[in-house]
């Protein structure tokens, strides 16, 4: 078993012995089936600049790649935006979609590591729910990930990342996040 495995291991043991329990005792379920999980993780990087020079989405995808774990694909612009000197099918920026073991060993080091790495830290907002049980957030630089080597990028580039849930409402999730220790503002 290699380090990233036991660490993904690690917080799905934590899922399994922790945050299930509390969330039962919580919610009150009827079935456990019905109790909130992780789906999935979807990192965005936009890289605006890629529709002018297309070698500066090569960085992009070099400091996705080194931060998922896996190849990122490069997504295009779906319709032309003149006032962004923007055409359709252009490079647009470059997105990855973490699912199990990736998924769980991204959120592990994003809490642990990453989010303590931040400039000015005091949580993230407890706002960024949409309304269906997933959560949004955005860093300003990919730097705070150890991956990244500081010499070798480009540009400072910030990321979107979307945590997907099974939870039916804000709550839910909310109290399923706290069950992986992710730091909310009060």
């Amino acid at each position: 078993m290699t380090k990233s495995t036991q660490e993904a291991a690690r917080l799905r043991k934590h899922y399994e012995e922790v945050v299930k329990p509390a969330l039962l005792q919580k919610f009150g379920y009827k079935n456990v089936m019905a109790i909130p999980k992780l789906t999935k993780i979807v990192i965005n990087m936009g890289v605006g600049e890629a529709s002018q020079d297309k070698k500066k989405i090569e960085g992009a995808v070099d400091n996705l790649t080194a931060i998922a774990g896996q190849k990122p694909i490069i997504t295009k612009s779906r319709k032309a935006i003149a006032n962004f000197k923007l055409r359709e099918n252009q490079i647009v920026g470059c997105s990855v979609t973490l699912r199990k073991t990736r998924m769980y060993e991204f959120l592990d080091r994003l809490v642990n590591i990453a989010m303590p790495r931040i400039r000015d830290f005091r949580g993230v907002s407890a706002k960024s729910f949409d309304g269906a049980g997933n959560y949004n957030m955005g860093l300003k630089e990919q730097i705070v990930f150890p991956e990244i080597n500081y010499d070798k990028i480009d540009k400072v580039r910030g990321m979107n990342i979307t945590i997907c849930t099974t939870a039916k409402t804000d709550e839910e999730a909310r109290a399923l996040l706290e069950g992986f220790e992710v730091p909310f503002q009060k």
